[in-house]
């Protein structure tokens, strides 16, 4: 495939593609070079590249579609996965971005006719739980470049970048890197790490880095091997799961927000002071331990914690661009893109405590949580503090959990592990109990604590006009609380009005005495796009929006807002209950985390594949014990047969509701696919 360049000179994906299909296979050509493409065929699912006219005659449909997300093999079949709907939600750093609204997998599955009974019934699954993919929330990509790269590393990447396939702009950034850290241990393979110690589970051997865009951020790298093996460089999409919030300041601070990975875009007027300037919030999900609320917990042995988020807060200023993160070609090819903005990112993460634990749902509202005591559990934690000082440079652990119950009995263990981590500043801040009753300004007891590192860390990444860095983000703030959702957005949003005021008084946009929160308009366009954010992590791992929403848009909690969090809190009770299990198979199948074994026996048999049945009739049978219960009480005063009948009813009725009670987690929907860790 020929290089193809865009608008600013770099590399550009086809945006447009024309699927043909065909008796015996689907043919997918790019509209702007029908000559350039590749087939899938229907019976084996091989994909065939052609440069040129490939004569295959009039095929029997004809459809557009807006990108190729990968190709997946079943047991029968392969099934190719693609984009039939989109939105273009705004730019990021001047390059347009889209959101995927609607995906299709396309069945190359002619062979499932030869399969025996039971590889039909394990396949039928299999495809249910590629109908679940489909409706994935949240994804977002640009056919012109990378989005998966925080603005700090994007500014360090070698000469040439920008003309690379999009799938593997931050090659020259890995293999500086991977050859900085470069190991040969005992058992002969190659890995890169920074030291022995980590290299069996930390490090990643060569094949890891095939991907150059970010492999932590990219959804589905799991699926576009095939595609990168034929060299479809034009035609392959890193998908970015999470969110690009955006608000632009002209002489009134113009505010369009934007959302890429999973939120919506709106835009807005305002005024804060003469100059223009653009405020984008971008949220990146790692994938490596992806998955639901209640199925994806804490830290596997290797380090990776669940809904692991980088977030990134970006300024354009004046042609200045600064950036400040929290977790949750060259340089001057690049500014000549965007030589017009100064920016400012600043940024930070958000991820689950990182210790081995669980949750598991047995129908009860809130159930217990259980610190998997595992002789690997030290070791995990520094893997995971390693990891992130390696990425991001120091790091302050910020602990949001209750000192009480459960809650309180991992957090001493968390903070039982961090004392063999020195270098690593950790903070227990109960927030309900410090800021409960509303009292969101009671963080400013937090500030306080972190104050100097966060002056110490650098408060943000700052470029001018030429791409010349004027400071470098040195740290970053972790925080968790137990779901890393409401607690943790609620703080992250406090932060970032922090780091943004310094931001805007270094420009020159404020003085040092004015913060954002003078100019009532911006603010609660800012707040607001906190809350927007907030909704959008949180419909991607917990299936309902966030919680406390009103704590960050009015610093209080509202009658209606309570109304909203009650609502969401029994969505979450059900889709946990009852829905989860299956969408995690779902993801664990396309994460690769679960790989299908053609010649293994079934992994429905092994993991109790008809266990789920049981809720109906239990239901059934307490729905009827209630209303026979119900119909013989009004008959109890009669004679003592009713009142003899209604005791056995109720008796009954409770004895059911006690089994399933106390084998509540036989009734509830689990996955099937993969163990916890």
């Amino acid at each position: 495939m020929e290089a193809a360049a865009s608008s600013s000179g770099g590399f550009r994906l086809y945006d447009q593609l024309e699927l043909q299909e065909f008796q015996d296979k689907f043919v997918i050509r790019a509209v702007e070079s029908p000559d350039q493409g590749f087939s899938i065929g229907l019976r084996d699912g091989d994909v065939e590249p052609f440069d040129g006219d490939p004569c295959l005659g009039s095929p029997s449909k004809v459809s557009t579609i807006y990108g190729v997300v990968g190709t997946i093999r079943l047991l029968a079949g392969t099934y190719l996965l693609v984009i039939t709907s989109r939105k273009e939600i705004g730019s990021y750093l001047g390059f347009p971005v889209f959101r995927v609204m609607s995906m299709k997998f396309l069945s190359c599955n002619d062979a499932l006719r030869f399969s025996t009974s039971e590889e039909k019934r394990d396949e039928a699954y299999f495809m249910t739980l590629l109908k679940t993919v489909e409706s994935t929330v949240g994804l977002y990509y640009s056919y012109e470049t990378d989005i998966t790269l925080n603005l700090q590393r994007r500014c360090k990447l070698a000469e040439g970048w920008t003309s690379k396939p999009t799938w593997k702009q931050s090659d020259m950034l890995h293999c500086l890197w991977c050859y900085s850290n470069f190991l040969v241990p005992e058992d002969g393979k190659i890995y890169f790490g920074a030291c022995y110690s980590f290299y069996c589970a930390q490090v990643k051997p060569l094949s890891h880095y095939r991907t150059g865009a970010d492999p932590r951020f990219v959804w589905n790298k799991n699926i576009i091997e095939e595609l990168i093996e034929c060299k479809l460089d034009r035609f392959i999409i890193p998908l970015l799961q999470g969110n690009i919030l955006k608000f632009f300041m002209p002489s009134a601070l113009l505010v369009t927000y934007l959302c890429v990975c999973m939120l919506s875009f709106q835009t807005a007027q305002l005024k804060l002071k003469k100059s223009p300037a653009t405020i984008t919030l971008v949220s990146r999900r790692c994938t490596r331990r992806l998955g639901t609320r209640m199925w994806r917990r804490g830290a596997n042995l290797e380090g990776d914690t669940a809904n692991f988020i980088e977030t990134e807060q970006l300024l354009e200023f004046e042609g200045f661009k600064t950036s400040f993160l929290q977790i949750l070609g060259s340089i001057n090819e690049f500014w000549k893109v965007i030589k017009d903005i100064l920016v400012m990112p600043s940024f930070g993460v958000r991820g689950s405590i990182p210790l081995l634990w669980e949750q598991i749902v047995d129908l009860s509202y809130k159930p217990q949580l259980r610190i998997i005591n595992h002789m690997q559990t030290a070791e995990a934690v520094e893997r995971h503090f390693h990891d992130l000082s390696q990425r991001y440079g120091e790091i302050v652990a910020v602990d949001l959990t209750d000192k009480h119950g459960d809650e309180g009995q991992l957090s001493r263990a968390y903070a039982n592990e961090m004392q063999n981590l020195p270098n690593i500043r950790y903070i227990s801040f109960d927030f309900h109990r410090i800021c409960g009753g509303s009292n969101f300004d009671n963080l400013q007891i937090l500030y306080d604590q972190i104050s100097d590192e966060f002056e110490n860390q650098g408060r943000y990444f700052l470029v001018d006009a030429e791409g010349k860095i004027l400071e470098e983000q040195k740290g970053i703030i972790r925080s968790n609380c137990i779901d890393c959702l409401d607690r943790t957005n609620v703080t992250q949003n406090y932060f970032g009005r922090k780091s943004l005021n310094a931001q805007l008084q270094r420009i020159g946009v404020l003085s040092s005495t004015e913060c954002i929160s003078m100019f009532g308009e911006v603010y609660e366009i800012f707040k607001t796009l906190w809350v927007e954010q907030g909704d959008d992590i949180s419909l991607e791992y917990s299936g309902t929006h966030a919680l406390k929403r009103d704590l960050v848009k009015y610093g209080k909690q509202t009658i209606s807002g309570l109304i909203k969090d009650g609502m969401s809190a029994l969505s979450r009770y059900y889709l946990n209950n009852f829905q989860d299990g299956i969408r995690q198979d779902a993801i664990d199948l396309i994460s690769g985390h679960y790989t299908v074994n053609r010649n293994g026996p079934s992994p429905f048999q092994l993991n109790g594949f008809e266990s789920f049945s049981y809720l109906p009739i239990a239901s059934a049978l307490l729905i009827g014990g209630l209303t026979l219960t119900s119909f013989t009480l009004k008959q109890a005063g009669r004679n003592m047969h009713h009142c003899v009948s209604t005791v056995l009813w109720a008796g009954l009725t409770a004895g059911i509701m006690a089994v399933v009670k106390t084998n509540g987690r036989l009734f509830c929907s689990r996955p099937l696919l993969c163990r916890l860790l």
